[in-house]
């Protein structure tokens, strides 16, 4: 979709605006990346205390915990975002009715 990460919200097509909003905007992807490397690193900190090594296994779980935080908050904030565009997108199309419909 061009120019969804001006405006990622879908308007006419469903009630439903905010549905597959993670897809449609792009910007979500660097909190979806670090959320899914921090994740991985779970597993990495999992694997290293059942291996016994107390180092590895501290280290990776910090790095995981950071990366796991910081990708949420990047979705976080960038939902922050799509909501000031809806509303903005709703105070100048007052005259379209409860349910944004195009027609």
């Amino acid at each position: 979709m061009k120019g969804a990460h001006r405006d990622p919200v879908d308007h006419v097509r469903t009630t439903l605006q905010h549905a597959g909003e993670s897809f449609i905007d792009t910007l979500w992807w660097p909190g979806l990346i670090l959320i899914g490397v921090g994740t991985a690193l779970i597993a990495g900190t999992v694997a290293a205390t059942a291996y016994g090594n107390r180092d590895l296994s501290l280290v990776l779980g910090l790095i995981a915990g950071a990366l796991v935080t910081a990708g949420a908050l990047l979705v976080a904030l960038e939902h922050q975002r799509v909501k000031r565009v809806e509303q903005r997108w709703r105070a100048e199309h007052r005259d379209r009715g409860p349910h944004m419909r195009a027609g």
